[in-house]
């Protein structure tokens, strides 16, 4: 809509325009866990899944916070990979979240996409260690196409990332469900052996 078939009505500007981004900080080691005690925590790239990272920590003094829906990059090599913050979370130094400015949340992610090329240019090569900071992702260049379009792209491709974020809810209820009763199952402690399939 916007990449193959650029809008005449479309402004030169920068993903400043568009969204919030915030950098990540780490909170302090000590207040890092497993047992689900304060808020789901995310360091950086290595928790990233398909779509959506996978929750391994908690922290109970977050520092830095992304909202639920909002894009999260890795602002360390590599640079530029995404994911998407299926629940408010805190995110360490190797993350940035970046969050739509008039809730158009997936233009903003799918332009983040788009910015692929751009953002391996941060990346390093050899013995440098590719980043990105704060003022390079506020001036990235991108093109601003007009409100009525960007709501007409809001209207068709978000109700698809809902549903994208519904399934990946329910796949993990599922999961939980096979966690929880395989074990039981396989010990005998659960008599599976009146059920008629």
């Amino acid at each position: 809509m916007f990449i193959d078939n650029v809008s005449p009505d479309s402004t030169k500007g920068t993903l400043s325009e568009i969204a919030d981004i915030t950098m990540g900080q780490s909170p302090s080691g000590s207040s890092y866990n497993e047992g689900g005690n304060g808020t789901i925590f995310f360091q950086g790239r290595a928790e990233f899944g398909f779509r959506f990272p996978s929750v391994r920590l908690y922290t109970t003094e977050p520092k830095r916070m992304a909202c639920a829906n909002d894009a999260l990059m890795s602002v360390r090599a590599p640079v530029g990979d995404l994911n998407v913050a299926h629940a408010d979370c805190c995110i360490g130094r190797g993350l940035a979240a970046i969050h739509s400015k008039s809730n158009h949340q997936s233009f903003v992610l799918y332009t983040m996409f788009s910015l692929k090329k751009q953002l391996d240019v941060f990346n390093g090569e050899g013995t440098v260690f590719g980043s990105i900071n704060r003022d390079s992702l506020n001036d990235m260049p991108i093109l601003i196409p007009p409100d009525d379009a960007v709501d007409e792209f809001e209207r068709i491709v978000a109700p698809m990332d809902n549903t994208i974020r519904n399934n990946y809810h329910e796949i993990c209820r599922l999961q939980d469900i096979r966690d929880c009763l395989l074990p039981r199952l396989m010990s005998g402690e659960l008599d599976v052996s009146a059920i008629d399939l």
